[in-house]
């Protein structure tokens, strides 16, 4: 998905080495890990009541005969959901910045999960779509089609799609898609209720049914797009490049962004649309290990995971006893992230 004009490849830092020295790698691995592990006990823990470790234990063994056992098997599916889709976001957003070329690409800000999230709300509106796996099928294809216009537009006129005629193309689409989806939704009170919440992003319903619906696609999603890491590197050095390298442009850019567009609409499918997860993370892997994609995609992954994670959390703990949707707090740390990039100097075309 990307022209063959001079737009700056996706970097956070500039001179970044397109891979950082192995020892530095394998200290990044550790602490993302450790990250990610410390996260995840921390949304087992922690909720509107606070439980100790014998109560996880007791949990786990099967028991939810006191309060705090029960809260333990809710959270256990929730935070397990968090960091599935967290990773599957990280790794789109870097799939999607690497295909455009495009350092301001991510799924909500060019509007594929908003594409997504109306193929569901008029799956269930007019067709009465009773199936999870239906839901998550209908997804995928809604962010697939968003994605090719979103891009098409974005290609119209002189220079190809640059970052800034993406962006306004995705944020246009969104827009747009947005207003069909309260269209839609506000005549219909039988699924109204349900659809505003989902339609905030969340992690709060995630149950292991949902999960074994949405794991399929997200592990065809992964493996897709960890195949393609080797032609992004090729397709950061510019088309023609890539191409003289042996490259088959389209195939590689057609393959990564399909892996990434499974990711984004089983996510959405699941989750209702969580923005700046695959903004934020990408740039601040790029940090860690570098630009070389096989590096990058699996650290988008473990990073994706801990952020969404710990926004959850943090949803938790803000509002107690009462919990603030984990899409809200995306946003109020990818907005700023957004307005940041936007405003980079190295993003001439802005």
């Amino acid at each position: 998905m990307s022209s063959t004009t001079a737009v700056e490849a996706p970097t956070t830092g500039g001179a970044a080495a397109l891979r950082r020295p192995r020892r530095v790698l394998a200290l990044w691995l550790v602490v993302v890990l450790l990250v990610t592990v410390g996260v995840a006990l921390a949304s087992v823990l922690v909720g509107s009541r606070d439980v100790a470790w014998a109560d996880v234990v007791a949990a786990l063994g099967g028991s939810t005969d006191g309060f705090a056992e029960a809260a333990v098997a809710k959270r256990i599916p929730r935070t397990l959901l968090a960091l599935l889709v967290g990773a599957a976001l990280g790794v789109s957003g870097a799939v999607m910045q690497g295909v455009t070329r495009n350092p301001l690409a991510d799924p909500g800000i060019l509007g594929v999960s908003t594409g997504a999230s109306l193929g569901v709300v008029v799956g269930l509106a007019f067709f009465g779509m009773a199936t999870a796996a239906t839901v998550v099928w209908v997804a995928i294809v809604s962010a697939g089609v968003t994605a090719v216009l979103v891009y098409v537009v974005g290609s119209l006129g002189r220079g190809g799609a640059t970052p800034l005629k993406l962006a306004l193309a995705g944020a246009t689409t969104s827009a747009a898609l947005s207003s069909l989806v309260s269209a839609v939704v506000l005549p219909r009170n039988d699924i109204a209720g349900g659809v505003r919440s989902w339609l905030v992003g969340g992690v709060g319903g995630g149950t292991y049914a949902s999960i074994r619906q949405v794991l399929p696609f997200l592990l065809v999603g992964v493996v897709v797009c960890l195949l393609s890491a080797r032609g992004l590197n090729s397709l950061a050095l510019g088309d023609d490049l890539a191409a003289g390298l042996g490259e088959n442009v389209a195939l590689t850019r057609g393959t990564a962004a399909v892996g990434a567009v499974v990711l984004c609409g089983a996510s959405v499918a699941v989750t209702g649309p969580i923005g700046f997860v695959g903004l934020v993370v990408p740039h601040a892997c790029r940090l860690l290990v570098g630009v070389d994609h096989r590096w990058l995609l699996p650290f988008s992954a473990l990073v994706g995971a801990a952020l969404l994670t710990a926004a959850d959390v943090l949803g938790r703990v803000v509002a107690r006893p009462a919990e603030v949707d984990v899409g809200i707090i995306t946003a109020l740390v990818g907005a700023p992230f957004f307005i940041y990039l936007v405003r980079r100097r190295k993003l001439r075309e802005l």
